[in-house]
């Protein structure tokens, strides 16, 4: 693969006076579980901060009261859940029916696991035609897809971004990532050209996060340890489904999105310092970040 990272990061197109909330994109994100509320809504208010048009946040009904009272910029889809507050597969029907009412779907913040959570997932990977970001325990469920269909990752219907640590990483592909750059960056081209189609792009997260569409790959500047922090992923979700709503292509959504939120992480350090910064001060940045960028 070819490294360019010299390549220079994607621009947003200035908005339109005459636009409206439609024009920059119609989101879901599918999230939450019994005792984890704050991943989906950490991913929305950063998909928000990053310029999406309108949120919807699918989360089982005992935590959709939670999730939208950490803002009332969400509209919430409450949805059937199991005896332990996990999504329960039936929320298929549904959520198939509603594939291409949404522009960006985004999975994974807060799901926990379960068999349930699996399949639903498998499934919406395989079948939602939009484009999509697949974080946390939605990369663990395709992990568990993965030991039933070898070729789980294969045939998406539409642009996925898929953004593991090292170790959702390695479940998914079954070996660690390795510790030299070109190594990673053939790690992450193996795991992406699993997808023939050539719509799967993979940021490998971490120090100098990675990202890699199977032909090319770009190495991430910004960040710093303070980062390494809970929640900071599920903004990192949000962030990149910002961007996709605003019709950046898969490779430059996840280019631009690691930038931002690496230079939110960088701008929240000089202010508060590494050792005190939380993931919900990276929200707070984002503004700052695109104004910096």
């Amino acid at each position: 693969m070819n490294d360019v990272t010299n390549e220079p990061l994607p621009i947003l197109p200035p908005r339109e006076r005459d636009a409206h909330k439609g024009d920059f994109g119609r989101l879901i994100i599918v999230g939450g579980s019994r005792g984890m509320a704050g991943a989906p809504a950490m991913a929305g208010l950063a998909a928000l901060r990053s310029g999406a048009g309108l949120l919807s946040i699918a989360t089982p009904v005992s935590t959709q009261p939670l999730v939208a009272g950490f803002s009332p910029c969400f509209m919430t889809i409450p949805l059937v859940e199991d005896d332990y507050g996990l999504l329960d597969y039936a929320n298929v029907v549904d959520m198939l029916a509603a594939r291409e009412h949404f522009d960006v779907w985004a999975l994974g913040p807060g799901l926990g696991q379960s068999e349930g959570v699996t399949e639903l997932v498998a499934q919406l990977y395989r079948d939602v035609p939009r484009p999509m970001v697949v974080d946390a325990d939605a990369l663990n469920a395709m992990s568990h897809a993965l030991q039933r269909n070898p070729q789980a990752l294969a045939k998406p219907a539409g642009p996925r971004v898929l953004t593991p640590h090292p170790g959702e990483f390695a479940r998914l592909t079954g070996v660690a990532p390795g510790g030299s750059m070109p190594e990673r960056a053939e790690a992450v081209g193996e795991l992406c050209r699993r997808d023939p189609s050539g719509q799967t792009v993979v940021i490998l997260k971490g120090h100098q996060s990675l990202v890699g569409d199977g032909e090319r790959y770009a190495v991430n500047s910004t960040g710093n340890p303070g980062m390494a922090t809970g929640g900071s992923g599920d903004c990192l979700t949000g962030v990149i489904a910002g961007l996709l709503g605003q019709k950046l292509s898969a490779w430059d959504a996840a280019r631009l999105g690691m930038h931002l939120h690496g230079l939110a992480g960088d701008l929240a350090a000089k202010e508060l310092g590494e050792v005190s910064l939380i993931a919900s001060d990276l929200v707070t940045y984002l503004p700052k970040a695109f104004q910096a960028r």
